[in-house]
C-alpha cells in the first residue's frame, strides 16, 4: 500500500470515527423533525424528563446506584450536575418545576417507609403500581425545605403545572377511582375533574393553561370492569389498552382524540396548542416497541416522529419550541437501560 492509499485509509476511518461521535449518529435518517440528538445519561433507568420553565434545567426520576429504585434529579440541559434532590428513600415519581424554576414538585412514598414499595407481581400481567403510600410534595430546586402538598388515604401522584403558574392537576384515588383533579399551587381548592369509571393520569395543561391532555382508559365489558376494580384494590393498574383525551381546565368538553385500542401515554402539547405528542405502541399492537407520534388537537393528521431504537417516550418541548427532551433506549448498553435525549425540533 503507498502512501497515499494509506493516507486515504487513514483519512476514512478517522471520518467515520468522527461521525459516530457526532450528535446526529443518534438520529434515524427518517427522524426529519429532531436533528443534533444528544444523549445525557448513561446507563440506569432514566424517565420523565421535563424542561424547567426557563429551558436551562431539567428534572427527571432515575434509578441508580446505590438507589433499589425511582429516585428525582436535576441537571442542566447538556447533562452536567445531575443531582439528588429527593430524600433517597422510597420510590419518587413524576417531577415537575415550578413557575420560577426556583421549587419544585413530585410524588413520593418516603413519608410512609424509607424502603421502596414492592415489586407488581408479574403473574398478573404487565402492571403499574399506583400504591396509595404516594404523596405529593414541593421543595426548593435544590431539594431543601421538603413540604407534604398534597395527600389523601388513597394514591397521590401524576402532578403537573400550568403555565400560567395558577393550578396543579394530578391524580388521585381519594375517591375510589383513578381521576383526575386540580388545585391551587399551595394546595387548596382541590377539585374533581373527571368522573368516569377507569383510569385517568399523565395529565399536563396547554400552554395557554386552557385545556389538559392526559391518558385514559375506561372498561364497559363486564370481566374488564371486574379486573380493573380487582387490580386497582391491590393498588394496581394494567396500561396496556390507554387513549388519549383532552378536556377544558375544568374538566368540560372531554375530546377522545385516538381510537387505536394499543398503549398510548405520555401525551404533552406543542408549543401553540394545536399538536400533541405522545408515545404509543400501535405499530406493534399488544407489544413493547413504542415510538413518538404527533396529532392535531382535533385528532387529525397523525405523524410518526421517532423511528430509531425500541422505546421512545416521556416527550416535551421547550417553550420556545426549539429543543425536545424525551426518554429513548437507543445506544442502550444493557437490558432495561433507557436515557435522556434533548434534541433539535425541526417544524
Amino acid at each position: 500500500m503507498n502512501r497515499l492509499s494509506v493516507w486515504l485509509f487513514l483519512s476514512m476511518i478517522l471520518s467515520i470515527s468522527a461521525s459516530a461521535n457526532q450528535p446526529d449518529s443518534l438520529r434515524s435518517p427518517q427522524e426529519k423533525h429532531l436533528q443534533n440528538i444528544r444523549q445525557l445519561t448513561f446507563g440506569g433507568t432514566n424517565a420523565e424528563a421535563y424542561f424547567s420553565f426557563d429551558g436551562k434545567r431539567l428534572i427527571f426520576q432515575s434509578t441508580r446506584p446505590p438507589y433499589q429504585c425511582d429516585q428525582m434529579f436535576t441537571m442542566n440541559i447538556d447533562g452536567s450536575e445531575q443531582k439528588l434532590v429527593s430524600t433517597g428513600k422510597g420510590r419518587t415519581t413524576c417531577g415537575y418545576f415550578f413557575p420560577g424554576d426556583k421549587k419544585i414538585l413530585f410524588a413520593s412514598t418516603h413519608g410512609h417507609s424509607d424502603q421502596c414499595p414492592p415489586r407488581p407481581d408479574k403473574s398478573k400481567g404487565y402492571v403499574w403500581g399506583v400504591f396509595n403510600d404516594y404523596d405529593i410534595y414541593m421543595s426548593n430546586e435544590d431539594g431543601s425545605d421538603l413540604k407534604l402538598l398534597s395527600a389523601s388515604s388513597g394514591y397521590d401522584a401524576e402532578a403537573t403545572i400550568s403555565p400560567k403558574g395558577d393550578k396543579i392537576v394530578f391524580t388521585s384515588t381519594r375517591d375510589g377511582d383513578l381521576e383526575l383533579y386540580t388545585m391551587n399551587l399551595d394546595g387548596s381548592g382541590v377539585q374533581r375533574i373527571t368522573h368516569s369509571l377507569g383510569y385517568d393520569g399523565g395529565a399536563f395543561f396547554s400552554w395557554s393553561g386552557k385545556k389538559i391532555v392526559y391518558r385514559g382508559n375506561h372498561p364497559t365489558d363486564s370481566a374488564e370492569v371486574r379486573e380493573y376494580k380487582s387490580l386497582l384494590a391491590e393498588q394496581l393498574v394494567k396500561p396496556g389498552k390507554m387513549e388519549i383525551f383532552t378536556c377544558d381546565a375544568d374538566g368540560r368538553n372531554n375530546t377522545q382524540l385516538t381510537k387505536n385500542g394499543n398503549a398510548n401515554f405520555a401525551p404533552f402539547f406543542l408549543p401553540g396548542d394545536k399538536q400533541i405528542i405522545f408515545s404509543s405502541n400501535m405499530k406493534d399492537p399488544g407489544g413493547r416497541f413504542f415510538d413518538l407520534f404527533v396529532i392535531n388537537a382535533d385528532g387529525s393528521g397523525l405523524e410518526q416522529i421517532t423511528f430509531g431504537g425500541h422505546f421512545n417516550a416521556f416527550a416535551m418541548l421547550s417553550s420556545d419550541g426549539k429543543k425536545m427532551v424525551f426518554v429513548s433506549d437507543r445506544n442502550a448498553k444493557g437490558t432495561y437501560e433507557f436515557n435522556v435525549f434533548v434534541a433539535d425540533w425541526v417544524n
